[in-house]
């Protein structure tokens, strides 16, 4: 295991082979301690010539457990936000900035419960980030919450200042246009679900502009 300042997925990525040898790869990562609790690395899933990449935090105990991106109740949010908004979910490459599951338990054999990540985890992550950015080459990156537009566009990031605008910037070596919203799962614990069900709607009806013009 690497020191804490060494924290880095890097060492893990391979150079060439596309999504199939990335997938593989990331399977091994030991570039953080995270994959010491997960179940399993949880990979980017999709086409690999994707319009549009959907990142969000990181995987859920759902997603721990089936080892595939948004397949539990925050995935089927999305899925049908995606489809009222006009953007085919099946056309969509979804993936996380982080990898393994981070949780707590209060205790032994209790619910597992999601903790957010640190930014040196996210950093540590995102060499995978920027692998699959570089073999899907979206046009659009969608941005699900606020960790993940950390982890893309720097701790200034504030999801409810930037969400439901086109943004364009340089990210890992390439320039990228970027729609940020909340995360799904925001939506499913908020007081007002169909207000913030219709705010990632539209949200995402944006993004769907981007990708029809």
């Amino acid at each position: 295991m690497p020191s804490e300042s060494a924290y880095s997925a890097e060492p893990f990525v391979p150079r060439r082979g596309g999504l199939p040898a990335l997938r593989r790869a990331a399977a091994e990562c030991r570039g953080c301690p995270l994959h010491l609790d997960a179940t399993q690395t949880v990979f980017g899933d999709g086409k690999a010539d994707a319009r549009v990449m959907l990142v969000g935090e990181q995987p859920g105990d759902q997603e721990d457990r089936q080892g595939k991106p948004f397949v539990g109740p925050a995935g089927k949010l999305l899925d049908r936000a995606l489809a009222e908004a006009g953007i085919d979910p099946g056309d969509a490459y979804v993936t996380n900035a982080v990898k393994h599951f981070k949780f707590t338990r209060a205790e032994p054999r209790k619910r597992r419960i999601h903790k957010a990540p640190t930014l040196r985890e996210m950093t540590a992550c995102g060499p995978w980030l920027a692998a699959e950015l570089a073999v899907v080459e979206p046009e659009l990156i969608v941005v699900l919450g606020a960790t993940a537009g950390k982890a893309l566009l720097g701790s200034a990031f504030r999801v409810t200042q930037e969400r439901g605008t086109v943004l364009e910037r340089e990210i890992h070596g390439r320039k990228e246009r970027l729609v940020a919203t909340v995360h799904p799962s925001s939506v499913l614990r908020s007081d007002d679900r169909e207000a913030a069900y219709q705010g990632l709607v539209s949200d995402l009806r944006v993004a769907a502009r981007v990708l029809d013009s």
